[in-house]
């Protein structure tokens, strides 16, 4: 039953957004089809299996027992609070600096060895961005490393 209740609440907000994302419009025409297609795409998808999963026929459906337990919650809370704290400081702190916090967050709540998921995170932010602003030419926000990045 939750994953009925889910995926209509996933069918309204994909509907909702699917609203939003048809207005999108390029100032300036840099690509002939514009920047809608993809967002309107994947929410289309997104609302059709919603529909299927929210409105199937019950003997297709099998009992899922999602296991949730204290520690299981208190996990997904604190991914979610590090998730909008991400969102909040991505500009403030800067793409590589708030990239390397969130997976440093998420791999230490995975049972990961702090130090471990630090190289591992901040070695991930530092190549992502660099990647990104090099041969993807997708500036991201360098936030309190400006001075040092440029």
């Amino acid at each position: 039953m939750v994953d009925r209740i889910f995926s209509g609440l996933m069918l309204v907000v994909s509907l909702i957004l699917l609203v939003m994302a048809w207005g999108y419009t390029a100032p300036i025409s840099y690509d002939p089809i514009g920047p809608r297609p993809y967002p309107v795409m994947l929410l289309v998808l997104l609302a059709v299996l919603s529909a299927v999963i929210a409105f199937r026929p019950a003997k297709l459906a099998e009992k899922i027992e999602l296991g949730l337990n204290k520690p299981i919650i208190k996990n997904l809370a604190f991914c979610t609070i590090a998730m909008t704290l991400y969102a909040v400081l991505f500009e403030v702190l800067g793409y590589i600096v708030a990239t390397t916090l969130m997976a440093w967050a998420v791999g230490v709540l995975f049972d990961g060895k702090w130090h471990k998921a630090l190289i591992a995170s901040l070695v991930m932010a530092v190549g992502t961005y660099y990647l990104f602003n090099g041969p993807l030419e997708v500036s991201l926000p360098a936030g309190i490393l400006k001075p040092i990045l440029g």
